[in-house]
């Protein structure tokens, strides 16, 4: 091999070298970008005599296992985000001071206070009915705050599931691009697209919770949490936002198989990504608070009504229903064999609880099996004669007949608030006086008597809800329980964050372009490239002088 042969090989590594530094340097602050190496190697002629220098590859700096940590990290932080900006913004509802519902339910247990010490003055009668019209109107505010939130994130999982798969099929697409250009180029990397895949691999589990799986160290196959594929080799399969079986309301994830058909997958195989975050909250929260409000409604309305309607009115009447609640929800599945149906109706509204339940068919028309969602609590429902049976302070009316496996979703308190208000419009309507004593001093029917009106006024320190709490004390404990979420999941978030950050350099640090390497090394490859230039130059001095000697 001629000293020209060896200089030229030399003169053009030392080119490929500083174009391999000049594409760092440019692409320093592209997302994604992995710092590529020129991988030099000697050539040989015939095994034993140097023939110069040949470029093996343009290596790209790739840890898959420290990627795969990072990209689990930073999974796991997305969630928590988008679980944390949700909840916060429940956290201000209940907690704001000013407009929340604990100074409402104390000036309408006040206002109460005064009825009770002028029970026949019409002044502190219209008092009672403004107060009792302000804490129902903002029991209804914040309802509909929560179910705005809901409509809300039913439309954020719509989109999160449109980026989901179009981030699958871009990674399966790239499969494919990949495979063609290793065939094409003789099995040399296309580090552009390799560099393409590895970021929407980190994009996808910002979205949701994903397993990545390297068939042949080469093609990526990528599943759900839950073990469902997503990408398999140059196919993709979508997910779905659909309305649930069980609650058209609610929306849910389902997921397209081979044969086309949508299975709805439960909540709860979505831990991590941005998917993960939104169902986890809705489940955890959301959900929880928004019956929990219903209840107290349920409640505080049932049990001013009872000790209402024992009393007499200014006008000598009977008191009537003093607020409108709402009643229990019941829906039956869509995938539903039967005809069968539920009603219900509150029978002992001090057993309620703030959970959700599932009743599912046996097969036998008289007995059924209730699931407490809320902690997975069974109880077997045996109907009576008349095809009746109670749950948790709920009585249910079955009708119509149901196949084994029908299911039926309880929600005893979710939509309870919506329609909670004041039922009666004039003040002499209030049931102040007891129906012991109708008459006073002057003949005049319930005018001077009190005792109804504290008696009402009692119920603000009764332990109404549960048998374990009053109204008050149960939106504080609401109001706290909250608070504690929201500053768990920031804690759990900010060490989340420094974790995922501590990955994110320690992956940098061997990927990332360090400017500073990357200036050294094209002065190093200047002075490579003219020093194989000189190697030229003395060959051709040495083949002039030669030349000369002829």
């Amino acid at each position: 091999m001629s000293i020209f042969s060896i200089g030229l090989s030399g003169l053009s590594a030392a080119q490929t070298a500083l174009s391999t530094t000049s594409n760092n340097l440019s692409n320093v602050y592209t997302e994604g970008y992995n710092r590529q190496v020129t991988i030099l190697g000697e050539s040989y002629s015939n095994g034993s005599t140097g023939t110069g220098v040949s470029v093996d590859e343009v290596q790209r700096q790739f840890n898959s296992y420290v990627t795969e940590q990072y990209n689990d990290a930073n999974s796991q932080k997305s969630a928590l985000e988008s679980y944390q900006s949700q909840v916060s913004q429940i956290d201000n509802l209940l907690a704001d001071s000013d407009a929340g519902l604990a100074p409402l339910v104390q000036d309408f247990f006040s206002s109460l206070d005064d009825l009770s010490g002028a029970a026949s003055d019409p002044a502190a009668r219209e008092g009672v009915l403004g107060s009792a019209s302000s804490m129902a109107a903002q029991f209804r505010s914040f309802d509909s705050y929560l179910s705005d939130m809901r409509d809300s994130l039913n439309g954020q999982l719509e989109g999160t599931v449109t980026d989901i798969n179009n981030t699958a099929t871009q990674i399966a697409s790239l499969n494919d691009q990949i495979t063609q250009a290793r065939a094409k180029s003789g099995g040399e990397e296309p580090n552009t697209l390799l560099d393409k895949r590895d970021k929407l691999v980190s994009d996808l589990n910002e979205l949701v919770g994903a397993e990545l799986n390297v068939q042949d160290g080469k093609t990526y196959n990528i599943n759900l949490e839950n073990g469902q594929p997503l990408v398999s080799g140059t196919r993709s399969y979508d997910l779905e936002a659909v309305s649930s079986n069980e609650d058209p309301s609610r929306t849910v994830i389902g997921y397209r198989d081979a044969a086309g058909n949508i299975n709805q997958i439960d909540d709860g195989a979505f831990e991590n990504g941005e998917l993960g975050g939104l169902l986890s909250f809705r489940n955890e929260t959301l959900d929880s608070v928004q019956n929990q409000l219903g209840r107290m409604t349920v409640v505080l309305g049932s049990e001013f009504n009872a000790v209402h309607e024992s009393g007499k009115d200014l006008n000598g009447d009977d008191g009537e229903a003093f607020f409108n609640i709402g009643s229990p929800r019941v829906m039956s599945n869509s995938q539903n064999d039967g005809n069968a149906a539920i009603t219900a109706d509150y029978s002992d509204v001090n057993q309620l609880t703030s959970s959700d339940y599932r009743i599912t068919a046996t097969g036998d028309d008289d007995v059924y099996q209730a699931e407490r969602l809320s902690d997975g609590k069974t109880t077997t429902l045996t109907l009576d004669g008349d095809d009746k049976a109670s749950l948790d302070g709920v009585s249910l009316t079955f009708s119509g007949t149901a196949q084994e496996g029908d299911t039926f979703m309880l929600q005893p308190t979710r939509t309870a608030s919506q329609d909670f208000e004041v039922a009666i419009s004039d003040g002499a309507e209030i049931a102040a006086s007891s129906s012991a004593d109708g008459d006073d001093s002057n003949g005049e029917v319930g005018s001077g008597n009190n005792e109804n009106a504290l008696a009402l006024l009692d119920l603000q320190s009764e332990k109404i809800v549960g048998g374990t709490s009053s109204i008050s004390d149960a939106y504080a404990s609401l109001v706290n329980d909250v608070g504690n979420t929201t500053n768990i999941t920031q804690v759990n978030l900010d060490a989340q964050s420094a974790l995922t950050e501590q990955l994110r350099e320690y992956q940098q640090s061997e990927s990332g372009v360090n400017l500073d390497e990357e200036y050294a090394n094209l002065m190093r490859y200047q002075q490579y490239y003219q020093a194989n230039a000189r190697v030229i130059d003395v060959g051709s001095t040495v083949l002039d002088s030669v030349l000369q000697l002829r």
